[in-house]
């Protein structure tokens, strides 16, 4: 017996998908969204099509990299945000 994982009852088999984030199009979800929204916001909102393309396909490919680097990128750059704004009392 060398720890709790040999005894039987102790170890839980998950899913993969509570593991993994979710993503739209290789990109987080939540960014895919925003993203989404505000290319659309520019493009027929504005009236700016090539603008608004232009932005989801910079953004999003932007997000494809980081995202393939490190798939929680966003929730630690979301906390980085946080602990800065509260380090610098901003």
């Amino acid at each position: 017996m060398n720890g709790p994982a040999d005894l039987p009852g102790w170890s839980v088999p998950l899913h993969r998908s509570l593991t993994e984030p979710i993503l739209l199009g290789g990109v987080p979800r939540g960014m895919a969204i925003a993203l989404g929204t505000l290319s659309a916001a520019i493009g027929l909102g504005l009236q700016l099509w090539i603008a608004g393309i232009a932005i989801y396909l910079i953004g999003h490919a932007a997000a494809l990299f980081l995202t393939r680097q490190d798939p929680q990128f966003g929730p630690v750059f979301a906390r980085h945000l946080r602990a800065a704004r509260r380090h610098l009392d901003v």
